[in-house]
């Protein structure tokens, strides 16, 4: 289950990338690690745009984790889009990383892994799911088409040209599907309500952000992978 966790899994190492990057003097090292240890300030500093900036000029040769990459990425896109809302931007962090980590979309069917690629199949099996179940489902879909349609759009568009499903329609199946979970008790308890609510009401502008990550930022190959984002 993706959480909005990114900022919660940060290295030693990436608070170092952040100290060298934006406190060269020894003296300024000093404050700075002291601000960092208050959450409102480092949230503060993680949106100054020297991080970006050092991390796309030195794509490949960082010791970051995954976690601050993609959420710095994240944030920045986003907030270039009009979204400010840090939990959202940590949220879409997390479903980058992990989808980054598979070596294909994850299915959210434990007992069949990888068996439910297509949003066809996830939603043939919410007739026989648990609530738990269809909760995992519903949310899966939504974060699956959030994916393809954001970070693999041409793709997307291409496949629909041969019959595949387009991105109205998967903006529309992901909406729906967040829409349906923000209100599911599991989201209450794993403090996403509002998370799932701003990614159904604003799906069209978060896709749109990430079309401009993947355009702009990450380079990514016609037919590349999942696995290959970093």
């Amino acid at each position: 289950m993706i959480r909005a966790n990114c900022r919660a899994c940060f290295t030693a190492a990436d608070f170092d990338f952040i100290v060298r990057t934006l406190a060269p003097s020894r003296a300024d090292r000093v404050s700075l690690v002291d601000l960092l240890s208050d959450s409102e300030t480092r949230d503060s500093v993680l949106d100054h745009p020297l991080l970006v900036e050092t991390i796309l000029s030195n794509a490949g040769h960082l010791r970051i984790s995954s976690q601050f990459y993609f959420y710095v990425l994240a944030r920045h896109v986003l907030q270039q889009a009009g979204i400010g809302d840090r939990k959202l931007s940590d949220y879409i962090g997390s479903l980058l990383e992990t989808f980054s980590r598979a070596n294909h979309l994850p299915a959210a069917d434990a007992d069949h892994p990888g068996a439910q690629q297509y949003i066809s199949d996830m939603l043939i099996a919410l007739s026989r799911a648990t609530p738990e179940q269809t909760f995992l489902l519903r949310a899966h879909v939504g974060n699956y088409s959030l994916f393809i349609t954001g970070i693999f759009h041409e793709n997307t568009q291409r496949r629909s040209l041969r019959g595949a499903p387009d991105i109205d329609f998967y903006e529309q199946v992901g909406r729906t599907n967040y829409q349906l979970v923000a209100s599911h008790e599991t989201a209450r308890r794993c403090e996403l309500t509002d998370v799932f609510t701003g990614l159904a009401n604003r799906f069209h502008d978060v896709r749109l952000a990430l079309n401009d990550l993947s355009d702009r930022l990450l380079h990514l190959d016609e037919d590349s992978n999942v696995a290959h984002l970093l």
